[in-house]
Parts: structure tokens; sequence; C-alpha cells
């Protein structure tokens, strides 16, 4: 659930709030309360609106993905953004824990990447296939334990389920991600694929903006990668 204490960044046109694992960015078929939602409520209390609260959704995560999300507060900001989220304008890192260490410590995944409603998952080709869509991240190697590997990845296509899929697909599932071949689940159900930063020309001051998100609270094994 949203709290005030998740809010990382907001002026009069942007939000940037830190998601827990677990909660829904916007309403889907479980009918679970939704960040969206919550989000338009809290301003809406907060700063005695009497009308309906404008709150656009920028980018989505995964439900059980943690992290920095991205909204618009005004409807100029969400056209800019939109248009800067197609143009590949705004950067997204994300933190990945990994089961395994991949061959080289740094370089680009490019997979094909076909997505099967009916299961709700995704799976990555070498080649490409009927109906899958180009996928492309960076990725570097930045900290490494005995049993998991933090790797930093920056995504430079927006597909379902990439981060999870591609890194599977080179042998380097995501700790508690069962969906694509992690050993054993996380209490809670999330997994330990975290939204670290966003980046962008703000769409109306057309200053940087940088935002990084504080990994999952009481997770020791992200607290110890991330005093690295």
């Amino acid at each position: 659930m949203f709290s005030p204490d998740d809010i990382l960044y907001e002026d009069n046109h942007l939000l940037v709030v830190n998601k827990h694992c677990g909660d829904l960015v916007q309403p889907d078929p479980s009918g679970d309360s939704a960040l969206e939602g919550q989000i338009k409520a809290f301003i809406k209390a907060r700063d005695g609106k009497p009308g309906e609260v404008f709150l656009g959704v920028v980018h989505r995560i995964d439900r059980p993905v943690s992290g920095a999300v991205l909204f618009a507060k005004t409807s100029k900001a969400l056209v800019r953004l939109n248009e800067m989220i197609r143009e590949g304008r705004i950067r997204k890192i994300y933190w990945a824990l990994t089961e395994s260490r991949p061959q080289a410590e740094q370089g680009e995944l490019r997979h094909f990447i076909f997505r099967d409603g009916r299961s709700n998952r995704s799976k990555a080709f070498d080649a490409p296939r009927p109906e899958a869509k180009e996928a492309r991240l960076n990725f570097r190697l930045i900290g490494a334990g005995t049993r998991y590997t933090l790797l930093e990845v920056e995504l430079l296509t927006g597909r379902h389920h990439q981060i999870r899929a591609q890194l599977s697909k080179i042998g380097c599932p995501i700790r508690g991600d069962l969906k694509y071949g992690a050993r054993r689940s996380l209490p809670g159900g999330g997994i330990s694929l975290h939204s670290r930063s966003v980046s962008f020309e703000h769409p109306v001051r057309h200053e940087l903006v940088s935002i990084t998100a504080p990994v999952p609270a009481g997770d020791n094994l992200w607290a110890c990668f991330e005093n690295l």
C-alpha cells in the first residue's frame, strides 16, 4: 500500500514514488487496489481538491518488482513524457539480484520476445519469430557474493517481462522469480528486481531530473549489496 513516505520526488507536474513489491501500478482483473487510485485519493485529501484528481501513469513495472515509478500530474506533462518514452529519452536503470553470474561482466542482450497472454509469461528467442518483438538491454556486473550477483540493467526497449525473460535466457534467473526459473520464492511473493532510477528532461522546466529509489527495506541481502 502507498504511503506518503514513498514519495521520492514531487512538483506541480510530476510525481515519482518508490513502489513496494506486490503493489499494482494500475488496476488489473484481480480487482485489487492499485497505486494509481491510492495516490489520487491521497492528493485529493492532502490538497483539498473538490474535483477529480488528474494522474497519468508514464510507465509501469510488474507487480512483484519494486522501485521508482513515474506519474504525471498534468495532461501537458503526460503528453510530453509519453513522447519521451516513445523516443527512448527516459533512462531507466534497474538492479537485479540473479542466481548465477553472466559469462561477461557487461554487455548488451538482444533477443526477440514473444508474450503468451494465457500464461502471462514471455519467452526470449535468439532469432526473429512471428509476433515476437525485438528486446534490447545493457547490463553491468556491480557486485557478487557466494550465491547471488548484482547486475545493473539499462532498458533500451520496453517489452513484457523483458528483464526477467532475457536474464533467464542467459541462465541468470532473478532471485525469487519462480516463473522464470528461480530455485525458490521469496516471502510475500516479490522478486529481487528493483527499478533503481529514472532520469529525464523535465517536461516543463527542461532541466535534468534524476531520481534514485532506495532498495526494499527489511531485506538483508539488498542492504548488503546497496552498501558495496
